[in-house]
């Protein structure tokens, strides 16, 4: 497989062999500017950027000292340039025009002048000196192409000129590095970036950055930036929603910087919540040897504390009188209490299946939710509220939608790139909202696929869910019919045959 950042770091040093660390521009012996402040204030980092490897071009005859204005006026705390030429299409030139025009245009409006990151793929001390002389005020050190040596050297390097570093960590190894770090230079100096794009093969997945961020925090860094995978306002408010510091945004803003300002204000609005808390708590136990399984349509104690016993990592309730598989919010709390009360901390968390939110049970299931009775709620059929909405911050959720063809998956990509982490997709039967025991195409399941980690629904049962789990590698699978005696009552042996079926795949 194409391993891209190697490709970019070959190149980059076949190009400082041949044209110097500064890459044949002038830039200045000593510094010309002040240093400006690096996200003391929470908000955006806007990013001056022509072209990437996953997207070939994205602006390549952007000017980069009327953008950098552009980001200044829509409120960027920081802006970012990319100086990578061969396959980001930046330069020290394209930096030191931005900086210029920053410090001739907030000077003559008496604004404070936002920070400058260079960012590239930086290899050594030779690096950060030539950012300084050319104006940065902090610096981008990829914790996955530098040594612990290196890095912290590096480090060094950065604090001994009063430059900030974004120290982008992406794995668990990574964090060794972030420690590393913070033991050689004050901790003012360091801002931990995650980015939820992986530089091997530019895959996205917004979970990464939530599934660090606890363990960043605990290591000392405060000042958590989420970087790339947003190209919506609703996308910048799911990243303020798991509580970070600050975004960087890329390709959405060199694209339209007219349209900054509403991804800034999107991300300053929205905050913390507790949509975006269980989201990062979810993405914690993102490493299983098998997928989640989600037990479906339960309305009987015996059946969730059988779910329970065999490893389900959830158990889901409908809240739809249409349903058969239909269950009374009280029931449904005092099922849970049981579990609970049985399993402790490994039971499995309870989903609330919803399909109408203005109905009676809904309600009912929004504030048993609000308590911390049901860890989510799954809006079936219709997507999830906005995740700027509010109304809607306290409550946990995601989008199941029902799909029937390949074009379907358009629907699931508009929901990942508004912002939603994870989407399931169940078969389309009209007249059927759920339980359908009916397969989605394997042509539908994949292209829906494309855009995210899939979670699916739909005819999976004990006989199946090996071939499915092999062939399309689900990080979730629910089970609603296909484990059933009738809709609604659950089958011991059916339930024991599909976990077994699951185990056997592991090995």
């Amino acid at each position: 497989m194409r391993n891209i950042l190697f490709e970019i770091i070959e190149k980059r040093k076949n190009d400082i062999e041949r044209l110097g660390y500064d890459f044949g521009f002038d830039v200045p012996k000593q510094r010309q500017r002040p240093i400006h402040p690096f996200l003391l204030e929470r908000g955006a980092i806007l990013e001056i950027k022509r072209a990437s490897p996953s997207k070939g071009d994205i602006a390549p005859a952007l000017d980069p000292a009327s953008v950098a204005i552009k980001y200044a006026e829509s409120g960027a705390k920081a802006i970012s340039c990319l100086t990578e030429m061969n396959y980001f299409k930046g330069s020290l030139l394209d930096f030191m025009s931005a900086a210029s025009a920053l410090d001739s245009f907030c000077a003559k409006m008496g604004t404070p002048i936002p920070a400058l990151l260079r960012k590239d793929f930086l290899l050594c001390e030779e690096d950060i000196d030539v950012s300084y002389r050319a104006g940065a005020d902090a610096v981008l050190l990829i914790a996955r192409i530098l040594d612990e040596k290196t890095i912290c050297n590096m480090a060094k390097a950065c604090a001994a000129r009063n430059l900030n570093i974004l120290l982008e960590v992406r794995k668990e190894e990574d964090l060794e590095k972030l420690a590393a770090v913070l033991s050689v230079v004050d901790k003012k100096f360091v801002v931990a970036g995650v980015n939820s794009r992986d530089l091997k093969n530019f895959s996205i997945d917004t979970l990464i950055p939530a599934s660090l961020f606890e363990k960043i925090v605990n290591i000392g860094s405060s000042r958590l930036v989420f970087e790339s995978g947003i190209l919506t306002p609703e996308a910048a408010s799911f990243a303020s929603s798991l509580g970070f510091h600050a975004i960087l945004l890329g390709e959405a803003a060199a694209k339209n910087p007219t349209r900054a300002k509403e991804f800034v204000g999107a991300f300053e609005k929205t905050g913390e919540n507790a949509n975006g808390k269980s989201w990062r708590e979810f993405s914690t136990l993102l490493k299983k040897n098998r997928p989640f399984v989600k037990i479906c349509g339960l309305t009987q104690e015996k059946d969730a504390l059988l779910a329970a016993e065999m490893g389900a990592d959830m158990i889901g309730f409908v809240f739809h009188r249409k349903s058969k598989r239909f269950c009374t919010p009280e029931n449904a709390q005092k099922i849970i209490s049981e579990v609970k009360n049985r399993f402790g901390e490994k039971a499995p968390k309870a989903v609330a299946v919803i399909v109408d939110k203005e109905c009676e049970e809904s309600r009912a299931v929004f504030d048993l939710t609000r308590r911390g009775v049901f860890w989510k709620v799954q809006f079936h059929g219709n997507p999830a509220p906005k995740m700027s909405d509010e109304a809607w911050a306290d409550i946990p959720r995601y989008s199941a939608l029902r799909v029937s063809k390949k074009e379907d998956a358009f629907a699931v990509s508009a929901l990942f790139e508004n912002g939603e982490p994870r989407v399931l997709i169940d078969s389309f039967v009209p007249e059927c909202e759920g339980g359908t025991g009916e397969r989605i195409a394997e042509e539908t399941v994949s292209a829906c696929a494309r855009f995210g980690k899939l979670w699916l629904a739909g005819g999976i049962n004990p006989k199946n869910v090996f071939e499915i789990a092999k062939k399309f590698n689900p990080e979730l699978i629910d089970c609603a019919s296909g484990v059933e005696e009738s809709p609604g009552i659950k089958s011991a042996k059916k339930m024991r045959a599909l976990f077994d079926s699951l185990l056997e795949g592991q090995k």
